[in-house]
């Protein structure tokens, strides 16, 4: 299928590492002229690279999600370069943070800055041209914890159920206008942490010693997926590369799980 993504400009936020770096490979797959962010220009050209070598089109660009001016920065750089942006895909957060009685305000605050602000200034900035294009998409990622928390953690999940909020209320601010937003929340994903992490686990627990044998435990006894297997982040990037296509027009104000069925729920 065709998603007709040639010729369209993308910044993918947080695309140096993990997922942020699948939803960048399948957009530049796809056609798309692909904005790799990260805080450090060098791990952003190294993954803007490996979408050039594969026969992508692609540019990194750095700038500091945590602050007006790095992200205004961000922002000239894409208008300055491509002139305009189509697909804003809002990926960066950060799974961190103390427990509920630990920490203090401040901890609450940094969560805020990282998982929900980040995406906001970049809405701000990029929002008004695509009103003017009358054509956008604005992609949130968040994580099935946003609907599933768990006692750990709670700064995280309680910043990341906020991008679902948000979707909403920015499709409604954007209406008429050829802009869909959605969010995306995925589950348990193998970026290299997480594959890293889990072998370890698999080689204590006999398990084995290669992905292809701790992937079935993992997705079994860590994740509960009816799935059998542990998504990837291509994975994620395959239904964020839809949902920026003009295919997915009538899909807005959406929040899409992609957990192979592990939160089974209804809503």
């Amino acid at each position: 299928m065709d998603l007709k993504l040639r010729g369209r400009v993308a910044l993918v936020t947080g695309a140096w590492r993990g997922t942020g770096r699948g939803i960048a490979h399948v957009l530049a797959r796809e056609g798309a002229a692909v904005w790799v962010h990260g805080f450090e220009r060098d791990a952003a050209e190294r993954v803007a690279g490996e979408l050039r070598a594969a026969g992508g089109d692609a540019e990194a660009v750095a700038g500091d999600l945590l602050c007006e001016a790095g992200s205004l920065a961000i922002a000239e750089r894409v208008h300055g370069h491509s002139g305009r942006l189509d697909v804003l895909v809002n990926n960066y957060g950060v799974a961190e943070g103390p427990g509920w009685l630990d920490g203090g305000d401040a901890d609450w605050l940094l969560s805020y800055q990282k998982n929900v602000l980040s995406g906001v200034r970049l809405v701000r900035h990029f929002l008004p041209g695509m009103r003017e294009r009358r054509f956008g998409r604005v992609i949130f990622v968040s994580t099935i914890g946003a609907t599933r928390p768990q006692a750990a953690l709670p700064h995280y999940y309680a910043a990341k159920s906020a991008l679902a909020n948000m979707s909403v209320s920015l499709a409604q601010e954007a209406a008429g206008c050829g802009i869909t937003v959605n969010c995306v929340s995925p589950g348990l994903i193998a970026t290299d942490e997480v594959v890293e992490s889990f072998l370890r686990r698999g080689a204590e627990r006999g398990w084995g010693t290669t992905w292809e044998e701790v992937e079935p435990h993992a997705a079994r006894s860590f994740f509960d997926a009816p799935s059998g297997f542990v998504g990837t982040p291509e994975d994620v990037g395959q239904l964020v590369a839809f949902l920026a296509s003009e295919l997915a027009r009538y899909v807005n104000g959406a929040t899409l799980r992609i957990d192979g069925g592990a939160s089974g729920c209804v809503s």
